[in-house]
């Protein structure tokens, strides 16, 4: 599958590629696959890369006056390869599959062989005599639009600041689900459990044959459930505390226990070592305002000894 776009451009000057360069990555953050001519080593494979060209949804030139130059007295700079691979795909295309950017290029000129073509221009020239002349988020997102295929009419467009703040809602919410979020390689270790986001209700500590799973539910105001679901054994340390050497004996068969704070919970995984489990503290949902998601903060320890 071909790139969103290809750049072409001219190494005028190191501040003009590193213009080039941040254009591109701009287009990136945007979601955008951009391949520009740094990319592409010319003496390896000239057909590849003039298949790269072609499987392009679009083409922008970025014309300063160098690369007008170069295109049109140079063929065999790597312009003037590629305005003549370009031209040679280009009448096969639609009219908005290339585009160009005009940049210390006050007049627009173009290179010969678009002269009488005259492709869609983007004006990103400025005058250091005019801050209202320089270019910014406006031509960004006139470009953007092009390479989208979205009509250059914008009555019907969602604002970029609305576009933002749900890109940044769902990216919050991936994260509150994101499993890498719900693990720690810690053999022990304090956390506030905000299980209702966790998948399947599961935090996961250690690694190896020390990997266990703490899988909940609420109870009531004060306990939680404790599944075994992820574990191989499951239960309630009653009365005082007992010696590690002791903790096995309060397994229970059941699939759950239910802990009130200040209780520990026993947990045997798939390889028989045991974990201890403190409850610290739990709370239930509260559905008013302000909104309070239901966790449990918890205490956890392997025995080194199991």
């Amino acid at each position: 599958m071909g790139s969103d776009l290809f750049i072409s451009y001219a190494w005028t000057s190191d501040e003009h590629r590193e213009w080039v360069r941040l254009l591109a990555a701009q287009l990136k953050a945007l979601g955008f696959d951009v391949l520009i001519d740094a990319d592409v080593d010319y003496g390896d494979d000239l057909n590849g890369f003039m298949r790269r060209v072609d499987d392009a949804k679009r083409v922008l030139l970025v014309v300063d006056r160098n690369y007008v130059e170069r295109a049109d007295t140079m063929p065999n700079s790597g312009v003037g390869k590629e305005s003549r691979w370009i031209s040679e795909v280009h009448g096969d295309r639609e009219a908005s599959w290339m585009s160009v950017l005009f940049v210390n290029n006050p007049d627009f000129t173009l290179p010969a062989w678009l002269g009488d073509k005259m492709p869609k221009g983007f004006n990103f020239n400025h005058s250091s005599n005019s801050l209202q002349e320089f270019p910014g988020a406006e031509q960004v997102e006139d470009l953007w639009r092009w390479i989208a295929g979205l009509p250059t009419n914008r009555d019907s467009a969602t604002p970029i600041a609305t576009l933002r703040e749900r890109a940044t809602r769902l990216e919050e919410q991936t994260l509150r689900t994101e499993p890498s979020q719900w693990r720690s390689p810690d053999l022990e270790g304090e956390l506030r459990f905000a299980y209702a986001d966790a998948p399947q209700r599961t935090f996961r500590w250690g690694f190896g044959d020390s990997e266990f799973a703490f899988s909940v539910s609420g109870h009531s105001n004060d306990s939680i459930y404790v599944l075994k679901d992820y574990g191989n054994a499951v239960g309630l340390v009653q009365g005082e505390m007992p010696d590690d050497a002791d903790l096995a004996r309060h397994l229970v068969p059941g699939r759950s226990v239910t802990p009130r704070v200040g209780q520990s919970v026993v947990l045997m995984n798939e390889h028989g070592r045991l974990a201890l489990v403190e409850i610290v503290d739990v709370q239930r949902e509260t559905t008013h305002i302000p909104y309070t998601a239901p966790h449990v903060t918890f205490r956890w320890r392997v025995i080194a000894s199991s």
